[in-house]
Protein backbone atom coordinates (compact mmCIF):
# COMPACT_ATOMS: atom_id res chain seq x y z
CA UNK A 1 0.00 0.00 0.00
CA UNK A 2 1.86 3.24 -1.25
CA UNK A 3 1.58 6.03 1.98
CA UNK A 4 -0.32 9.53 1.29
CA UNK A 5 0.40 12.53 2.79
CA UNK A 6 -3.10 14.02 4.36
CA UNK A 7 -1.26 16.57 6.61
CA UNK A 8 1.54 18.96 5.75
CA UNK A 9 3.03 21.97 7.13
CA UNK A 10 2.05 25.19 5.88
CA UNK A 11 4.83 26.92 3.57
CA UNK A 12 3.93 30.45 5.69
CA UNK A 13 4.76 28.42 8.78
CA UNK A 14 8.40 27.94 10.10
CA UNK A 15 9.89 24.70 10.48
CA UNK A 16 11.26 25.11 14.15
CA UNK A 17 10.54 24.61 17.10
CA UNK A 18 7.69 25.87 19.38
CA UNK A 19 8.75 27.93 22.55
CA UNK A 20 5.70 28.37 24.17
CA UNK A 21 4.16 26.81 26.64
CA UNK A 22 3.10 22.63 26.42
CA UNK A 23 -0.64 23.36 25.93
CA UNK A 24 -0.74 27.15 24.73
CA UNK A 25 -2.74 27.52 21.74
CA UNK A 26 -1.03 30.00 20.26
CA UNK A 27 0.84 27.54 17.37
CA UNK A 28 -2.69 26.36 16.25
CA UNK A 29 -3.60 29.80 15.71
CA UNK A 30 -0.63 30.59 13.73
CA UNK A 31 -1.18 27.50 11.72
CA UNK A 32 -4.76 28.76 11.00
CA UNK A 33 -3.14 32.26 9.91
CA UNK A 34 -0.65 30.66 7.85
CA UNK A 35 -3.09 28.25 5.79
CA UNK A 36 -5.19 31.23 5.12
CA UNK A 37 -2.46 33.45 3.80
CA UNK A 38 -1.82 30.61 1.49
CA UNK A 39 -5.28 29.97 0.54
CA UNK A 40 -5.67 33.66 -0.88
CA UNK A 41 -2.53 34.10 -2.07
CA UNK A 42 -0.96 37.13 -0.73
CA UNK A 43 2.11 35.38 1.62
CA UNK A 44 4.15 37.74 -0.23
CA UNK A 45 2.92 40.80 0.19
CA UNK A 46 1.53 40.50 3.87
CA UNK A 47 2.87 42.55 6.46
CA UNK A 48 2.24 41.64 10.16
CA UNK A 49 1.71 43.45 13.04
CA UNK A 50 2.31 42.39 15.82
CA UNK A 51 2.28 43.81 19.56
CA UNK A 52 3.92 43.65 23.20
CA UNK A 53 2.97 39.84 24.99
CA UNK A 54 2.70 36.67 24.14
CA UNK A 55 1.42 37.17 21.03
CA UNK A 56 4.58 39.57 19.41
CA UNK A 57 6.72 36.23 18.63
CA UNK A 58 4.67 35.76 15.83
CA UNK A 59 7.89 37.26 13.92
CA UNK A 60 9.27 33.80 15.07
CA UNK A 61 6.94 31.59 13.18
CA UNK A 62 5.15 32.65 10.26
CA UNK A 63 6.91 33.71 7.19
CA UNK A 64 6.38 37.14 6.23
CA UNK A 65 7.81 40.25 6.61
CA UNK A 66 6.30 41.37 10.29
CA UNK A 67 6.66 44.95 12.29
CA UNK A 68 6.75 45.04 16.44
CA UNK A 69 4.49 47.73 17.19
CA UNK A 70 4.32 49.26 21.18
CA UNK A 71 2.07 47.56 23.20
CA UNK A 72 -1.54 47.76 22.36
CA UNK A 73 -0.59 49.89 19.40
CA UNK A 74 -0.69 46.79 16.97
CA UNK A 75 -4.16 48.23 15.13
CA UNK A 76 -2.66 52.15 14.61
CA UNK A 77 0.67 50.91 13.10
CA UNK A 78 -1.65 48.61 11.08
CA UNK A 79 -3.40 51.19 9.91
CA UNK A 80 -0.20 53.48 9.01
CA UNK A 81 0.75 50.29 7.11
CA UNK A 82 -1.81 50.02 4.94
CA UNK A 83 -2.36 53.65 4.37
CA UNK A 84 1.18 53.85 3.23
CA UNK A 85 1.49 50.43 1.10
CA UNK A 86 -2.52 50.08 0.18
CA UNK A 87 -1.49 47.43 -1.95
CA UNK A 88 -0.39 44.71 1.15
CA UNK A 89 -2.41 42.38 3.79
CA UNK A 90 -1.96 43.83 6.69
CA UNK A 91 -3.14 42.12 9.87
CA UNK A 92 -2.29 42.23 13.17
CA UNK A 93 -1.87 39.46 16.10
CA UNK A 94 -2.63 40.73 19.77
CA UNK A 95 -3.87 39.30 23.08
CA UNK A 96 -6.26 40.41 25.42
CA UNK A 97 -4.46 42.21 27.81
CA UNK A 98 -2.55 44.01 24.95
CA UNK A 99 -5.57 44.58 22.67
CA UNK A 100 -8.64 45.09 25.40
CA UNK A 101 -6.70 46.92 27.80
CA UNK A 102 -3.78 49.18 26.94
CA UNK A 103 -4.85 49.12 23.56
CA UNK A 104 -8.25 49.63 23.50
CA UNK A 105 -8.54 53.02 22.24
CA UNK A 106 -6.46 52.29 19.31
CA UNK A 107 -8.86 48.81 18.15
CA UNK A 108 -11.94 50.85 18.96
CA UNK A 109 -11.14 53.97 16.15
CA UNK A 110 -8.90 51.59 14.02
CA UNK A 111 -12.46 49.55 13.65
CA UNK A 112 -14.98 52.74 13.61
CA UNK A 113 -12.52 54.34 11.18
CA UNK A 114 -13.23 50.52 8.55
CA UNK A 115 -9.90 50.69 8.19
CA UNK A 116 -8.79 47.81 5.20
CA UNK A 117 -6.68 45.56 8.07
CA UNK A 118 -7.21 42.31 9.85
CA UNK A 119 -6.92 41.54 13.38
CA UNK A 120 -6.57 38.19 14.80
CA UNK A 121 -7.26 38.59 18.88
CA UNK A 122 -6.46 36.00 21.14
CA UNK A 123 -8.45 36.01 24.00
CA UNK A 124 -7.33 33.82 27.02
CA UNK A 125 -8.63 35.60 30.22
CA UNK A 126 -5.33 36.35 31.28
CA UNK A 127 -1.95 38.65 30.74
CA UNK A 128 0.16 35.64 30.04
CA UNK A 129 3.92 37.26 29.50
CA UNK A 130 3.90 39.77 32.50
CA UNK A 131 2.99 37.46 34.97
CA UNK A 132 -0.45 36.71 35.16
CA UNK A 133 -2.52 39.25 35.81
CA UNK A 134 -6.16 39.87 35.74
CA UNK A 135 -7.01 41.40 31.88
CA UNK A 136 -10.37 42.86 30.56
CA UNK A 137 -11.39 39.47 30.00
CA UNK A 138 -10.42 37.62 33.11
CA UNK A 139 -13.83 35.75 33.59
CA UNK A 140 -15.99 36.67 37.22
CA UNK A 141 -14.34 34.45 39.97
CA UNK A 142 -10.44 33.47 37.88
CA UNK A 143 -7.95 33.93 40.50
CA UNK A 144 -4.63 35.60 38.89
CA UNK A 145 -1.77 37.40 40.48
CA UNK A 146 -3.78 40.52 40.91
CA UNK A 147 -6.97 39.30 41.84
CA UNK A 148 -5.96 36.24 44.05
CA UNK A 149 -9.47 35.84 45.78
CA UNK A 150 -10.76 35.93 42.05
CA UNK A 151 -12.45 38.62 39.82
CA UNK A 152 -15.50 40.14 41.66
CA UNK A 153 -18.06 41.97 39.39
CA UNK A 154 -18.44 44.21 42.34
CA UNK A 155 -15.24 45.50 42.51
CA UNK A 156 -13.77 45.24 39.03
CA UNK A 157 -16.79 44.72 36.67
CA UNK A 158 -17.32 41.99 34.66
CA UNK A 159 -16.07 40.23 31.31
CA UNK A 160 -15.15 42.78 28.29
CA UNK A 161 -16.85 40.85 24.81
CA UNK A 162 -14.78 42.39 22.31
CA UNK A 163 -16.13 40.74 19.18
CA UNK A 164 -19.88 41.98 20.28
CA UNK A 165 -18.25 45.58 21.09
CA UNK A 166 -16.76 45.77 17.92
CA UNK A 167 -19.38 44.59 16.31
CA UNK A 168 -21.16 47.44 17.03
CA UNK A 169 -19.60 49.60 15.46
CA UNK A 170 -19.96 51.29 12.13
CA UNK A 171 -16.93 50.67 10.10
CA UNK A 172 -17.02 46.68 10.69
CA UNK A 173 -17.59 44.27 7.96
CA UNK A 174 -16.77 41.89 9.58
CA UNK A 175 -16.86 40.58 13.40
CA UNK A 176 -16.72 37.02 15.08
CA UNK A 177 -15.38 34.45 17.96
CA UNK A 178 -14.04 30.79 17.34
CA UNK A 179 -12.12 29.07 19.96
CA UNK A 180 -9.53 26.00 19.08
CA UNK A 181 -10.28 23.30 21.56
CA UNK A 182 -11.97 21.04 19.71
CA UNK A 183 -11.98 19.78 16.00
CA UNK A 184 -15.08 21.32 15.18
CA UNK A 185 -14.39 24.18 16.72
CA UNK A 186 -10.87 24.43 14.89
CA UNK A 187 -12.86 23.75 11.02
CA UNK A 188 -15.07 27.05 12.07
CA UNK A 189 -12.00 29.58 13.44
CA UNK A 190 -10.61 28.23 10.07
CA UNK A 191 -13.66 29.69 8.90
CA UNK A 192 -13.51 32.63 10.76
CA UNK A 193 -9.93 34.17 10.22
CA UNK A 194 -10.66 32.94 6.40
CA UNK A 195 -13.94 35.56 6.50
CA UNK A 196 -11.91 38.06 8.68
CA UNK A 197 -9.04 37.94 5.89
CA UNK A 198 -11.29 38.22 2.94
CA UNK A 199 -13.19 41.41 3.90
CA UNK A 200 -9.33 42.96 3.42
CA UNK A 201 -8.62 40.98 -0.09
CA UNK A 202 -12.25 41.80 -1.60
CA UNK A 203 -12.41 45.55 0.03
CA UNK A 204 -15.50 45.52 2.28
CA UNK A 205 -13.29 47.04 4.97
CA UNK A 206 -12.22 46.14 8.60
CA UNK A 207 -12.27 41.91 9.81
CA UNK A 208 -12.03 40.98 13.65
CA UNK A 209 -11.82 37.48 14.81
CA UNK A 210 -11.61 36.74 18.45
CA UNK A 211 -10.28 33.18 19.04
CA UNK A 212 -11.12 31.66 22.69
CA UNK A 213 -7.34 30.53 23.74
CA UNK A 214 -5.51 28.17 26.60
CA UNK A 215 -3.00 29.45 29.05
CA UNK A 216 -2.19 26.11 30.68
CA UNK A 217 1.19 27.87 33.04
CA UNK A 218 -1.22 31.63 34.16
CA UNK A 219 -4.35 28.97 34.87
CA UNK A 220 -2.06 26.86 36.82
CA UNK A 221 -3.69 23.65 35.26
CA UNK A 222 -2.59 20.58 33.19
CA UNK A 223 -3.11 21.09 29.61
CA UNK A 224 -5.59 18.84 29.57
CA UNK A 225 -7.87 20.56 32.22
CA UNK A 226 -7.24 23.79 30.50
CA UNK A 227 -8.62 22.49 26.97
CA UNK A 228 -11.72 21.34 29.05
CA UNK A 229 -11.76 25.09 30.31
CA UNK A 230 -12.35 26.28 26.97
CA UNK A 231 -15.51 24.41 26.87
CA UNK A 232 -17.16 24.12 30.47
CA UNK A 233 -16.48 27.92 31.01
CA UNK A 234 -15.51 30.34 27.97
CA UNK A 235 -17.51 28.96 25.61
CA UNK A 236 -20.72 29.90 27.61
CA UNK A 237 -19.31 33.05 28.69
CA UNK A 238 -17.90 33.84 25.38
CA UNK A 239 -20.34 32.80 23.04
CA UNK A 240 -19.19 31.57 20.02
CA UNK A 241 -20.44 33.07 16.34
CA UNK A 242 -20.80 35.79 14.23
CA UNK A 243 -21.76 39.17 15.13
CA UNK A 244 -21.34 40.77 12.22
CA UNK A 245 -20.76 40.61 8.58
CA UNK A 246 -21.58 43.02 5.58
CA UNK A 247 -22.10 40.32 3.45
CA UNK A 248 -25.06 38.81 5.09
CA UNK A 249 -26.48 42.39 5.53
CA UNK A 250 -27.01 43.23 1.53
Amino acid sequence: MQDECVFERPAALADVATHYCPGCQHGVIHRIVAECLEEFGVVEKTIAVASVGCSVFLYNYILTDTVEAPHGRAPAVATGVKRARPEAFVFAYQGDGDLASIGLAEIMHAANRGEHISVVFVNNTVYGMTGGQMAPTTMIGQKTTTCPAGRCAEREGGPMRMAEIIAGLSGVAYSARAAVNSIKNLAQAKRAVRRAFETQVTGEGFGFVEILATCPTNWKMSSTKANERIAKEMIPGFPLGVFKDVAKED
